[in-house]
């Protein structure tokens, strides 16, 4: 592109993105200020006192969350509407590929016959295009154990050798896993990062078709101000009902908010740590992690590094941008209640430590928010907590004491109270119409597509499943805010995470399993629903949702984590994807019972080995170690676990520790 063309282009991009950013803060703004006038006018509407100033801002805070999300949904749906988005990254798929890309998988105690599957059907697919020539593909492993490792090695040999892939798919273990994933890609970077224009990094349960592998490089080709490029990973393959609930709800809901995100972030999004291109020497030179100031699990190893790497690229002049539209691109979802959780409990550990990350020099302002909403994804939920008690506490307080007709000092009438029904039936619907209407975005747009509707198993089924899931997650959503709230107060009393290999295969919870993760939620509702039945049944209604999830929370998460149940309603062609319709070739290969797995190369009977070459020509790359430059003071002073509040003890104890 001719230097001034793309200074052009990147002018008007920039026009772009500060008109959208006015429009979307604006939008986020006054909704929040409206939806908390209301509840202000029925707070205050009988005198405000501190507990009610609590409960308004903690509303506030609650209500900007979800208006961040229904404002980026609207966005995805006007987009969604009108085909793509213009000012969007576009490629033309004739230019000739002459970038060399590197596909990496780093890998940590898995299935090896599922690794290899998933790389048969990608490099199968890729090698379809007439372009594998210009990709090399490397698995690095992070596996500890010895004979676990060799199981890995022998399967990837037989996998080479039935794909006649020597010299083109490479196998490495580290011997120490310094820095876990990012350290993982890091080693290969520093070791082999010179021969590769770009790396595409996937995860042990990606899968990506060839045409869109080569659409990224192409892409990436197009426009050399990026330096990440981010599709927008499709659950598959979910065979419990949990995982086929999070799997339709991902599928179905996912475009749109992925379409409102690239809309009003740009050529300034964010990286999700897989499924995405990178440009490798940007990479290098400026993604070099650092230590985060104090010690674990605050301080340290950054656990969440894609948030980070996004930051500092962007930091560099790099554009960070997502791809909503461009399709091909799967992963794997944990299969029941339990496992979400435990996958949860790192994430919150790694996006709290962002938080010290907000007072580093230079980052750009859209980093900053990026970094902040993700710290919020996890605050939201014991701030949604203590609003639900103080809201009780101040309606049982008034159902104990009455109201005060006369107040202190010398009074010439009574102080009647007020009541504003329709303020209140306002806020109600205000609040409901935020949480619904980015799903009904969704259900329109695929209403009103016939290949659409046909994906999602014709218009009753689809119906049926949206309601289905609905349902499902306003029941898994209060034993979710629980578990959030544990694992906060885990982090910060200085309990870290382990690091271990995600579940992906379906596995039915146990009734003691359950029992132990949720049974104190179980008493919780109980308790909380008899203590307001007894003193203010009225309020009953308004806490049903809540106290009806905390209630069934052991029998929910049991009932969906079965696979039989999951496939009864796979059966009948309900919670149904367009992939699981018309299952494309790369996710087919995935299925890695014996048939699909002697298919992919990997079984035992397959006899043509080839040794995988672990010493590709080294051609390393320097990459220093970023300097953050921390705001005075530097980094953020986090307490010791002596010094929290008590509450913080109560919490963990209540809910069990991790």
């Amino acid at each position: 592109m001719d230097p001034g063309l793309k200074i052009a282009a990147m002018t008007s991009r920039a026009e772009t993105a500060r008109i959208r950013r006015t429009l979307y803060v604006s939008a986020v703004l006054g909704s929040t200020l409206a939806a908390s006038w209301l509840m202000l006018e029925v707070l205050r509407a009988n005198g405000l006192n501190v507990l009610e100033v609590t409960v308004l801002a903690l509303f506030t805070l609650s209500f900007a969350w979800i208006a961040t999300s229904f404002w980026t949904a609207t966005a995805g749906f006007l987009v969604r509407l009108i085909g793509r988005d213009p000012a969007g990254l576009a490629v033309d798929d004739s230019i000739p590929l002459v970038a060399r890309t590197a596909i990496v998988m780093p890998i940590y105690n898995e299935e090896p016959e599922r690794v290899c599957a998933g790389l048969a059907g990608t490099w199968r697919s890729l090698a379809a295009t007439g372009e594998a020539g210009m990709f090399d593909m490397f698995v690095l492993s992070d596996t500890r154990d010895p004979t676990s490792a060799e199981a890995e090695r022998r399967a990837i040999e037989r996998l080479v050798g039935h794909l006649g892939a020597a010299g083109r798919i490479f196998y490495r273990r580290r011997a120490h896993n310094t820095g876990r994933k990012a350290g993982n890609i890091a080693d290969f970077v520093t070791r082999w990062g010179g021969t590769y224009d770009h790396t595409l990094v996937l995860d042990a349960d990606s899968v990506m078709a060839g045409r869109t592998i080569v659409r990224l490089s192409r892409l990436m080709q197009a426009h050399p101000d990026a330096g990440i490029i981010q599709t927008l990973p499709l659950p598959a393959n979910a065979e419990t009902l949990f995982g086929r609930m999070l799997q339709f709800a991902s599928r179905f809901y996912g475009p749109v908010l992925a379409s409102g995100l690239a809309w009003w972030q740009l050529g300034d999004g964010n990286y999700w740590g897989h499924n995405a291109i990178i440009r490798t020497k940007a990479f290098a030179a400026h993604c070099g992690l650092p230590q985060l100031p104090g010690r674990e699990p605050l301080g340290g190893e950054i656990l969440s590094h894609d948030f980070v790497e996004a930051a500092l690229i962007r930091r560099a002049g790099w554009g960070v941008w997502i791809v909503p539209d461009l399709e091909g691109s799967w992963e794997e979802l944990p299969p029941n209640a339990i496992d979400y959780a435990t996958r949860d409990r790192r994430w919150c550990q790694g996006n709290l430590q962002h938080m010290a990350l907000l007072g580093a020099r230079g980052l750009h302002p859209m980093s900053r928010l990026h970094l902040t909403l993700g710290v919020m994804g996890y605050v939201a939920s014991p701030l949604w907590l203590i609003l639900l008690l103080l809201a009780t506490v101040d309606v049982l307080s008034l159902a104990a004491y009455g109201h005060p007709y006369f107040l202190p000092g010398h009074n010439l009438f009574p102080n009647w109270p007020v009541s504003k029904p329709g303020e209140v039936a306002s806020l109600l619907t205000v609040t409901a119409l935020a949480l619904l209407v980015p799903r009904l975005y969704s259900l329109l747009l695929a209403l009103s597509d016939a290949d659409a509707r046909r994906g999602f198993g014709g218009v009753g089924r689809l119906l049926a499943s949206a309601a289905v899931e609905l349902v499902h997650s306003m029941l898994l959503a209060p034993a979710m805010m629980l578990f959030h709230t544990q694992f906060i107060a885990a982090t910060l009393l200085g309990r870290k995470v382990g690091w271990s290999a995600q579940r992906r295969v379906g596995r039915s919870l146990t009734a003691a399993e359950a029992v132990r993760r949720h049974g104190a939620h179980t008493l919780l509702g109980l308790g909380w629903g008899g203590l307001v039945l007894a003193m203010a049944p009225d309020f009953a209604w308004w806490l049903l949702p809540v106290l009806t999830g905390l209630v069934v929370s052991v029998g929910l998460s049991m009932i969906t984590s079965r696979l039989d149940v999951g496939a009864w309603f796979r059966r009948y062609g309900l919670l149904v994807t367009p992939e699981e319709i018309l299952p494309p070739f790369e996710l087919r290969m995935v299925r890695w019972d014996a048939s699909s797995a002697a298919s992919a190369g990997i079984a035992p009977e397959v006899s043509s080995q080839q040794p995988v070459s672990t010493s590709p020509e080294p051609r390393p790359l320097m990459m220093p170690v970023q300097n953050l430059e921390w705001w005075s003071p530097r980094g953020l002073p986090w307490p010791s676990a002596e010094r929290l509040p008590t509450v913080l003890t109560v919490i963990l104890g209540l809910f069990g520790s991790r």
